[in-house]
């Protein structure tokens, strides 16, 4: 099988590269590199069947050949750089989309966009499922993530029903483990860097807020069962356990030993109170659920990121 994947030296598109090689595939990644890393493709860099192209697909797809999958990975996910970079997610989000899709229709591939529990906004059910339409600020601070994402979703739908391109669409809930950026402002590297370096773990708002957390490596799995389905309509792809954020700092805590205070800092606007996703219809349709433990995935991911801070 030959795959095209955007957004593919990112967190999750890395680990998709390294899935997709070591099942067989030839990969063809892209990434433009505007928060992605070549440090987490660098092992990959000889392999025979993996070869990567620096490039934006917002604007074109410079990947040759035919393909029998095409995954669009390419996403701003972090509050801290969507919010420095609105248009360019907007765009990926949008023409981005479009131009994978038009890559998918033109080789009657199979096509895969992830999208976000952002969908969801701040919800009013709890916990979400895919039939949920969501609460979202569609003009507010984060409305260049959400919107753009719900944008991609229906210019997914959009290619099935007219073009019938065979795809998917998976929800993604907070995902973590090794190759996050250190500096990319999510709850999960921000407190084990602080830690780290002996800094005071920073709660946004008084920490009440709920999140859950899966580990890459089940995300990923969960991705790859989705794009091998049948199943044309949103997925939510994440862990059911549910924690408030001041649960999670004390668990940090805990976990490496440190005395680092925490400190509470102002909420930020439309930041959502609860998030848990309703995963039955993975497990019904997939097969699916999350294996990685809480203790077990952070063991792995503070292990990753004590290399990375000197």
């Amino acid at each position: 099988m030959r795959h095209l994947i955007s957004g593919a030296a990112g967190f999750i598109g890395s680990h998709l590269c390294d899935r997709l090689l070591a099942d067989g595939g030839e990969v063809v990644a892209l990434d433009n590199l505007i928060t992605g890393s070549r440090e987490n493709l660098r092992h990959l860099e000889n392999h025979p069947r993996f070869r990567f192209a620096e490039c934006d697909v917002a604007k074109s797809v410079q990947a040759d050949g035919k393909f029998d999958h095409v995954w669009h990975l390419a996403s701003l996910a972090s509050p801290k750089f969507y919010l420095m970079y609105p248009i360019e997610t907007l765009e990926s989000g949008s023409t981005a989309t479009r131009n994978m899709l038009e890559v998918a229709h033109r080789d009657n591939a199979r096509f895969l966009i992830t999208s976000t529990s952002e969908c969801y906004g701040d919800p009013l059910e709890h916990p979400q499922v895919e039939t949920y339409w969501g609460n979202v600020n569609c003009v507010g601070e984060r409305s260049c993530y959400d919107e753009s994402k719900r944008y991609a979703e229906a210019m997914t739908m959009a290619f099935h029903r007219k073009h019938g391109v065979r795809t998917n669409i998976a929800r993604i809930f907070n995902t973590y483990g090794p190759k996050m950026a250190l500096n990319d402002g999510r709850v999960v590297p921000a407190f084990i860097d602080q830690a780290l370096r002996g800094e005071a773990l920073t709660i946004f708002g008084d920490g009440s807020q709920t999140r859950s957390f899966c580990f890459v490596s089940d995300l990923v799995d969960g991705l790859v069962r989705l794009a091998n389905s049948e199943e044309r309509f949103p997925v939510n792809l994440g862990n059911p356990v549910e924690m408030s954020i001041s649960e999670f700092a004390e668990r940090i805590q805990r976990l490496m030993g440190t005395n680092s205070p925490i400190v509470y800092k102002n909420l930020p606007s439309d930041d959502p109170k609860q998030r848990k996703p309703d995963i039955g219809k993975a497990a019904r349709v997939l097969g699916w659920a999350p294996k990685v433990d809480l203790e077990t995935g952070l063991g792995e991911t503070v292990a990753y990121f004590k290399t990375k801070v000197g």
